[in-house]
């Protein structure tokens, strides 16, 4: 059974807003279109902010997801486990800047 990832703290940027999260994130290598695909799924504080929640609920998607001291990056928010986490995913470089 595969390990699971540690948290990283990151901020979910929306609106000029940005939240406080820990995402649990994996990557991988695509050699089909060359590119890095990552992601996994996000926890708030105490658990994902019902404002985040509802983003995914009102079809919002598109939103930025930064790891300090790293430059925010794009992301796609993709829908609400049955726990109550949001699943997310995004191409290219993963927030924390190293793949």
């Amino acid at each position: 059974m595969p390990e699971e990832p540690q948290p990283v703290k990151a901020e979910l940027l929306v609106d000029g807003a940005a939240h406080a999260v820990e995402l649990h994130l994996s990557g991988h290598f695509q050699p089909l279109d060359g590119r890095y695909h990552w992601g996994g799924r996000m926890t708030g504080a105490a658990d994902v902010p019902e404002e985040i929640s509802a983003l995914v609920r009102a079809d919002r998607r598109d939103v930025q997801l930064r790891c300090a001291p790293a430059d925010p990056v794009p992301a796609r928010l993709l829908d609400i486990d049955p726990w109550g986490n949001v699943r997310f995913a995004g191409t290219g470089a993963p927030p924390h800047g190293a793949v």
